[in-house]
């Protein structure tokens, strides 16, 4: 009995420690309540009825399951038409590719806009008359990647000084879907050119997603979420890890009472721990810290591929994000952490 209670102490003692824990448990608790308050009020007759349409509501439950998993066929079906659209902008973005005339023209919205645009295309004429031939000119879209990071909040956020100078050879991201007969997930990759700081040329974060009812709370529910992730490992160049830092200290001889100086290596905030996330154990509780950080990494990985990948280029000209101000770009239940 001293156990159970002693056990008991430890749970409440977790649950004061974790406000998001004791709040959730206190809405469960408010539910219950509630539940229980209108089914105590009810004749035996109707509750045996509530009971029945409790049952087909997990029925529908289980339906909508099945539904979210064709939609996820559907995307993976769709994700291959797409991508020969999204190759042809890696093409252009890297320089591999140089559009035609006719792929370069854009359709303006104000006749004054086209007018000012045509008498700044002839100015660009002129001046490019009088440049000199030798002048080196740009290659495809420089920093497109970049620039999308230093725009987006969510990433820009993520992002440090010693980062910019790496992510100036990402050439694209691609979003793959899990197959038919695997485990709904989904991959990003990140394809980087040859570079001085690693020798990959791709960098993988695999994000694994459940849409399953739960056996004990099925009406909880709310479609495909994210419950686990997978990077990578980066093979660093000697020298070039900017996930690390070197750090010089002092340390004192108990003995001697003299001091030498030693240096060692601790973790330095960088963009590339995104390929190196938080392993969510079923042995294990996550502190409060690392539960904010593994919700905030299923937020980015959504965000990835819902908003980046497909419209990279209205990021990059910042009207995607006139977009989401405008819509306040409301964060999808997927991102749920179990």
């Amino acid at each position: 009995m001293d156990a159970d209670n002693e056990a008991k102490g430890k749970v409440s003692d977790q649950a004061m420690q974790n406000p998001q824990a004791l709040a959730a448990l206190q809405d469960k608790i408010d539910s219950v309540s509630h539940s229980a308050s209108i089914m105590d009020s009810l004749p035996k007759s109707v509750k045996r009825r509530v009971n029945a349409l409790k049952n087909l509501q997990v029925n529908s439950t289980h339906i909508e399951a099945k539904f979210y998993k064709e939609v996820h066929e559907l995307e993976r079906k769709y994700s291959a038409l797409y991508q020969p659209l999204f190759d042809k902008r890696r093409n252009i973005v890297s320089g591999e590719v140089e559009p035609t005339d006719e792929e370069c023209e854009w359709q303006s919205d104000h006749e004054d806009e086209a007018a000012l645009a045509e008498d700044l295309k002839k100015k660009a004429a002129i001046e490019e008359k009088t440049e000199d031939a030798n002048e080196e000119k740009p290659k495809g879209v420089p920093e497109f990647w970049l620039t999308i990071f230093r725009s987006v909040d969510m990433l820009s956020d993520m992002l440090q000084e010693h980062d910019e100078p790496i992510l100036k050879h990402l050439q694209d991201i691609k979003v793959i879907f899990s197959g038919p007969d695997q485990p709904m997930s989904f991959t990003l990759e990140f394809r980087f050119e040859p570079n001085e700081y690693f020798t990959n040329t791709v960098l993988t974060k695999v994000y694994k997603m459940k849409s399953e009812p739960d056996a004990e709370d099925p009406f909880s529910f709310e479609g495909p979420e994210i419950i686990d992730c997978d990077g990578c490992e980066i093979d660093w160049h000697k020298g070039k890890d900017v996930t690390v830092k070197t750090i010089k200290k002092k340390q004192k001889h108990k003995g001697r009472g003299t001091a030498r100086v030693i240096t060692k290596q601790v973790p330095n905030d960088s963009f590339f721990n995104f390929f190196n996330p938080i392993k969510v154990s079923p042995d294990r509780e996550l502190d409060e810290d690392s539960e904010y950080t593994l919700a905030t990494d299923f937020e980015i990985g959504h965000f990835f591929r819902e908003r980046i990948v497909p419209r990279a280029v209205l990021y990059f000209t910042g009207e995607a994000l006139e977009d989401d101000e405008s819509t306040g770009n409301p964060q999808p239940a997927e991102c749920k952490q179990q």
